[in-house]
């Protein structure tokens, strides 16, 4: 594996595990009602996504159990539509995310 993608790996390896903190003990309601939550959030998963988005083709074929284009589909659509953004889908969206890592999601 190329040792930039390993940094990346790590990198969304760190911001899952900084959003998971983030929503712990936390409920889907808890988007509507805390700014500061959903900024967190959506910045993790940008996060992801980006360093998703740099992994080399060779990396995400021996990585195939990871929705590569589903989590930087979702980098793009949080960057570019940031004004339209349904927190039911970043709820759903997270909790797919999460399952990547083999972590639970705290946020339902």
């Amino acid at each position: 594996m190329r040792k930039d993608d390993v940094v990346r790996l790590r990198h969304m390896l760190g911001a899952a595990e900084e959003a998971l903190g983030f929503a712990q003990g936390r409920e889907r309601r808890d988007l509507d009602q805390d700014r500061k939550l959903t900024l967190a959030l959506v910045k993790e998963i940008e996060i992801i996504g980006e360093a998703a988005y740099q992994i080399s083709d060779e990396t995400k074929a021996r990585l195939r159990d990871i929705p590569w284009d589903d989590i930087v589909g979702m980098r793009h659509r949080l960057v570019y539509a940031y004004f339209a953004i349904n927190l039911d889908i970043l709820g759903r969206r997270f909790r797919k995310i999460c399952r990547c890592w083999r972590r639970d999601c705290a946020i339902s």
